[in-house]
């Protein structure tokens, strides 16, 4: 290992090491030492174990874990889970093609959602990235960035395309449960026409059974009695032992920057919000016919 200082844009971490690190962290602090006293017993600098702990460094060594492993008293199995997991390939190489079109934290998002087995989101503002069509996302990318080149809008399609294969795919596909607000029907995004394209689409795909999109009419008032911005809940497959390979996590939007929030308790709020938001929503087969009905509305208009 290296005594590289922490950088705040290294995006290049993967789940294996994620994973990795948050074992290591936690046997740290059963262990009861702080991370600048386990690096000074390793003879590390403190940057060498951070980097470890959060799943940014790309190579880890055998020896390096096994030193780990004799500094925190753990069984033999805990080692071998340790290897295991140092031992797998990167996972998200296609994203570095992208990734300076992309924000630094929606990198880790996208990173982050490709490997979850299900997606649970809310937007009271526009139609979510997995639901947008080609149109509906090239005109939001340049309301955003009105200087953006042809050629970055191309990329940042294809990373749109691959993530939204991610709900399409014949094996295995990601389960999304979406709660959209009805006013994001009614905000209008490059014209008539390509919103009742927009409609139909998102229609179409909630009609697939990994797909459930339901619609919070106006008139359900604000169920949790306040203001929610955008979220997302992440939740990832298990291992061959039942337990998550991944804790779950909520990736929050906001304009002064999103967030991803880890602890468990922030994932409880956000879920017991999303439960309190669904149960006012129309049922899957209510808002397809709705979702429709609004198109149609937007075909007269042109």
């Amino acid at each position: 290992m290296t005594n590289d200082d922490d950088d705040p844009e290294d995006t290049s971490s993967t789940l294996p090491r994620r994973q990795l690190g948050r074992l290591l962290r936690d046997a740290r602090t059963a262990a009861g030492l702080s991370l600048e006293s386990s690096a000074r017993l390793m003879d590390w600098g403190k940057a060498t174990l951070s980097r470890l702990e959060n799943g940014k460094t790309e190579k880890v060594r055998p020896r390096d874990l096994q030193a780990l492993a004799e500094l925190y008293v753990v069984s033999a199995d805990d080692l071998e889970a340790w290897k295991e997991l140092a031992a797998q390939a990167p996972v998200r190489s296609w994203l570095r093609t992208y990734s300076d079109v992309l924000a630094t934290k929606f990198n880790t998002y996208v990173e982050l959602e490709s490997a979850a087995s299900e997606l649970v989101n809310f937007q009271p503002l526009i139609f979510p990235g997995l639901l947008q069509t080609h149109a509906y996302a090239d005109t939001m990318n340049r309301s955003a960035e009105p200087r953006i080149s042809d050629e970055d809008l191309d990329r940042l399609a294809a990373v749109r395309t691959r993530r939204q294969h991610l709900i399409t795919r014949a094996r295995h596909p990601t389960r999304l449960l979406s709660v959209i607000h009805e006013n994001v029907t009614r905000t209008v995004v490059g014209g008539p026409e390509l919103m009742a394209d927009q409609l139909r689409h998102v229609a179409d795909l909630s009609a697939r059974e990994n797909v459930d999109v339901r619609l919070l009419p106006c008139h359900a008032g604000f169920p949790t009695g306040r203001v929610i911005a955008p979220f997302i809940v992440l939740t990832f497959p298990k291992d061959s032992q039942g337990k998550p390979v991944e804790p779950s996590v909520v990736y929050a939007e906001n304009f002064a920057g999103d967030t991803v929030l880890e602890k468990r308790d922030d994932v409880q709020r956000f879920r017991n919000a999303f439960r309190t938001l669904l149960g006012a929503t129309l049922d899957g087969g209510l808002t397809r016919i709705r979702l429709r009905e609004i198109a149609r509305s937007y075909d007269s208009e042109h």
